[in-house]
């Protein structure tokens, strides 16, 4: 079903306008009105806010099949967000009337764009509660089990991160200061926990980690 959907969504958006952006450029600033509904080919691209003292807060890191802005695209909110790519990426743009009839006439593809906000509703306020009452080790551990299991593949015990996240891309989805998050991961790799192979995280043992991840532990 899944690949249904995926070959529907590409289908239906690789009629309209490709986009390429390179590594680090804007694709979509807070002030701007979205032109179309936006899918994602290749890459990784991440949206997020910025405080009034210039602090960014990562909220959600879209990939390969995603589609955004979705408050605009179904309920014509304004756009408060800042879009970024985190590697080269490759989009279409969809116009905004034929998306939404794409969906009211596709109910499979409605029924999984309420699946992925549900999903990542519930990773914001998983966020949340580390954000109020977790401590430095927990949060670190947390958004990296948050990325495993959203972009992870498993290579035999390992659990694979393909995302490249930096430690302040990592500060930015916590909203902790990057020589934070560098002092947490390097425990977790002491601990034998983590590793890095090349751009990618690789998680050794799902299981300990999730243990370091528990608030107040």
């Amino acid at each position: 079903m899944e690949q249904q959907i995926s070959k529907k969504l590409n289908n239906f958006f690789s009629r309209f306008k490709k986009l390429s952006f390179k590594k680090g450029e804007s694709i979509l600033r807070a002030e701007d009105k979205p032109k179309g509904v936006l899918y994602l080919k290749k890459g990784y691209v991440r949206l997020y806010s910025i405080s009034s003292n210039a602090q960014e807060l990562t909220l959600i890191i879209f990939k390969a099949d995603d589609f955004f802005p979705m408050m605009w695209a179904i309920n014509d909110t304004p756009n408060t967000y800042y879009l970024d790519a985190m590697t080269d990426a490759e989009l279409y743009q969809a116009p905004r009337k034929q998306f939404l009839n794409f969906i009211k006439n596709n109910s499979e593809v409605l029924f999984e764009i309420n699946s992925r906000i549900l999903t990542r509703f519930g990773g914001i306020l998983s966020r949340m509660e580390y954000a109020i009452f977790g401590h430095a080790q927990s949060k670190v551990a947390s958004i990296i089990l948050l990325c495993a299991e959203r972009f992870g593949s498993k290579e035999k015990r390992d659990i694979i991160v393909q995302v490249p996240l930096t430690h302040q891309d990592i500060a930015n989805l916590i909203g902790v200061a990057r020589e934070t998050v560098s002092i947490e991961m390097e425990k977790l790799q002491k601990q034998g926990l983590i590793e890095h192979l090349g751009r990618s995280l690789v998680v050794k043992d799902i299981q300990k980690l999730k243990r370091e991840s528990v608030l107040g532990s």
